[in-house]
This record gives structure tokens, C-alpha cells and sequence, in this order.
């Protein structure tokens, strides 16, 4: 038994890499990478992050959160059908195609797959892709339960991933606001792949494919895919700081992730429900993202130049400035004991000392704190710091 299982892991993993939708991300998270790099150097002379990052935190990022919810998904027993999944893989493909993060929540994803399948129900007409014959359920079929979990699930990896990545990925945007001023908003816009084993039920895969194969648990047999499941997200802010906005953000995410699972649990007494909670989840989605949206209207900034010192609009990874304390949206002061306003006066103020930088700084709290830092022969020329003009 311990054999087969094994074996099915290993077929399941390379059925993964013959997916279309892992090159698909693949090639998008690589585009991302490329117009961000673009856009800051166009603003800012400069680039923050490498243009690879996106694709690095695509895959990497999500290996962890991958594994815990096929954990989940085994553990509980969690199967989906293949119907349900070649309908997923559509919609998740089109998703991508249209460019368009807020449908490429994974309960969005599922609400709409879900849709098509009782459709499909309603009119009464199969289809055969690929060897599996798509012939629809009922909105009141118990097989929709399975489903709303996973997705619920997924909501919940999908606020985690914008907790902990959202506001590192978020790329400095200037803007000319009402008054004629510069200021600065941020925009992160992501995508992951979350590669889960999910189970088929046995009986089913064998009427389409006869050499797909299975292994048991119990007296139940199953057959083992390792799906590529995409999350996608995409928000702007301004007038909160990154930093305090997308954790924000991901708690609302977050919560409406655990009310999706728990209505699916509700689910499995009274079966139309969890049809019901997916296309409630799905609004309740995007009424999330608008909400936000809406909040930011305003033509008021968390960074913008100010007449009391030099406004930092990012800090570069690894940069002297980093290894300083330095945090977007603080104000600089005072640099070796002058007045800053501009990156001129900074830089100037910089080469004062050659051997160490010593800073006037107001945190987010409006604080005074002092920082400083060893300068080397041409450190000043590339402090890591980029400033609101």
C-alpha cells in the first residue's frame, strides 16, 4: 500500500508539469516582473526589486502554504472530480488571459466553475474533453461541498500570502495629485501557484481513462493529481502605508476564508448551501477589493514631499539604508546635523562625514529617533534611498 502511494505521488508530480497552466503563470509572472522594473525605472531612475522576484515568489512563496492545505484536503478526504477541475483549469486559463487579478481569486475561481457545472446540469448535455465527459450536476448536489471547502481554504492561503508578501511586492508609483504635487501610491500585483494534491474519487477516473492509476485508504479507492491551483491579487494604495494596508487587507481576506469553510462543513447537512456560500464568497470578494478601492479615492497620500523634511518612498533591499532602520513614508530630518528637503540637499549632507552617516528621522508615529550608520568611500552615491519629490 505504503508502494503505491508513493508511486502516485511521483505520477502525480509529473502530470503537474505537462499542465498548461503552470507555464501560463509562469510566462505572466515573468511579465509582471519586466513592466515593474519598467515603471520604477521610468519614476525613480531605478529599479527596487530584481525583475525576477515575482516568479521567485510565485513558486517559492507558496510551497509551504501548498503543503499544509494538501495535508487538509488528504487528511479530511476532500475529493473533487475531474469534470470539476478541466472546468477550473478553463476558467483559470481565461483569467489569466484577461489580465484582470481580482477574477483570479481562487473563490471567484471556483464560483465560477461552479456555475458552469450547473448550467451544464440545467440543460442537460454532455460534453467529452480530453476523456472526461463533463455532464454537469445539480446546485443542490452534494458534490459542490467538497469544493466550497477547498475553496475556502484557498481564501485562506490567499490572505496569508497578502499578509506576509503584499507589502514587499508593492512597487512605488508617483502621481500628480489635485494641487499640481508629486506624491507616491503603491500597487501589488501578484500571482501564485499553489501546487495541491487533491483526491479523485476511484470509481470515477477509470470510466474515462482505464490506466489512470488508484490506491486505497479503507475500503475507498482513490486516484492522487497534484493541480496547479492560481492565486491572483492585485490592490493599489495611498493613502495608508503598505506596510499597515495589506495586512489589513489580508485579515478581511482571512476571514471570509474561515466563513467560506465552515458554510462549506454546514454544507454537508443540507448540500444546496455550499452552492449558495460559493456565490456569496465570490461577491463578498470583490465587494472587498471595491471597498478598498473606494477608500483610496481620496486625493490624500501617506507619502508625499513635506516642508519638514525628505519623505522616503522606498528603501532598497540590502542597501545601507535597510541596514540603517530606514522604513517607507519616515521623514529625514537631519543628515549629519542639516536640514533635508530634497535628495540634492541629502546627498550633499551625506559627503559632510565620510565615515558615518548619523540621521534625524520621524517614524510613523511622528517620533524623533536617531539612527546612523559606517559610510564607505562611495557609499553615499548609492545609500539605497528613494525619496518623494
Amino acid at each position: 500500500m505504503h508502494i503505491d502511494i508513493l508511486l502516485e505521488i511521483l505520477r502525480a508530480i509529473g502530470r503537474f508539469f505537462i499542465n498548461p497552466i503552470v507555464y501560463m503563470t509562469i510566462f505572466l509572472t515573468i511579465f509582471l516582473g519586466y513592466r515593474r522594473v519598467k515603471k520604477e525605472r521610468k519614476s525613480f531612475n531605478i529599479r527596487i526589486l530584481s525583475g525576477w522576484s515575482e516568479l521567485k515568489n510565485s513558486i517559492l512563496a507558496s510551497l509551504l502554504v501548498s503543503f499544509i492545505v494538501s495535508i487538509v484536503i488528504i487528511a479530511v478526504g476532500l475529493t473533487m472530480t475531474p469534470q470539476f477541475l478541466l472546468i477550473l483549469m478553463a476558467v483559470t486559463m481565461i483569467g489569466l488571459v484577461l489580465y484582470t487579478f481580482h477574477l483570479l481569486s481562487p473563490i471567484v475561481l471556483f464560483a465560477l466553475s461552479a456555475v458552469a457545472l450547473v448550467i451544464l446540469g440545467v440543460i442537460g448535455k454532455a460534453y467529452t474533453i480530453v476523456g472526461v465527459e463533463i455532464s454537469g450536476v445539480i446546485w443542490q448536489d452534494g458534490t459542490i461541498v467538497p469544493i466550497c471547502i477547498v475553496a475556502g481554504l484557498l481564501v485562506i492561503a490567499e490572505g496569508v500570502l497578502i499578509r506576509r508578501y503584499g507589502a514587499s511586492l508593492a512597487s512605488p508609483i508617483l502621481e500628480k495629485t489635485k494641487r499640481g504635487l508629486q506624491a507616491v501610491s503603491y500597487f501589488s500585483k501578484q500571482v501564485w501557484v499553489l501546487p495541491l494534491f487533491v483526491l479523485i474519487p476511484g470509481e470515477v477516473i477509470p470510466s474515462y481513462i482505464p490506466y489512470w492509476p488508484q490506491f486505497t485508504i479503507g475500503e475507498q479507492a482513490f486516484g492522487l493529481m497534484l493541480f496547479p491551483f492560481v492565486i491572483g491579487f492585485q490592490q493599489l494604495t495611498r493613502k495608508t502605508l503598505p506596510v499597515y494596508f495589506y495586512p489589513k487587507l489580508a485579515k478581511s481576506i482571512i476571514w471570509l476564508g474561515s466563513i467560506v469553510v465552515l458554510g462549506g462543513i454546514g454544507a454537508y447537512f443540507v448540500p444546496e448551501v455550499a452552492f449558495v456560500v460559493l456565490m456569496l464568497g465570490a461577491l463578498m470578494r470583490l465587494f472587498i477589493a471595491l471597498r478598498y478601492k473606494l477608500q483610496d479615492r481620496d486625493d490624500v497620500y501617506a507619502v508625499a514631499p513635506s516642508p519638514i523634511g525628505a519623505t522616503i518612498a522606498a528603501v532598497l533591499p540590502n542597501s545601507p539604508a535597510e541596514k540603517m532602520g530606514l522604513l517607507t513614508g519616515e521623514v529625514i530630518k537631519k543628515v549629519n546635523g542639516r536640514e533635508v528637503q530634497t535628495e540634492r540637499e541629502l546627498y550633499e549632507a551625506l559627503q559632510v562625514n565620510a565615515a558615518h552617516c548619523k540621521l534625524e528621522v520621524l517614524d510613523h508615529k511622528k517620533e524623533l529617533r536617531l539612527t546612523q550608520h559606517v559610510v564607505h568611500s562611495d557609499d553615499h552615491y548609492r545609500i539605497g534611498l528613494l525619496l518623494a519629490r
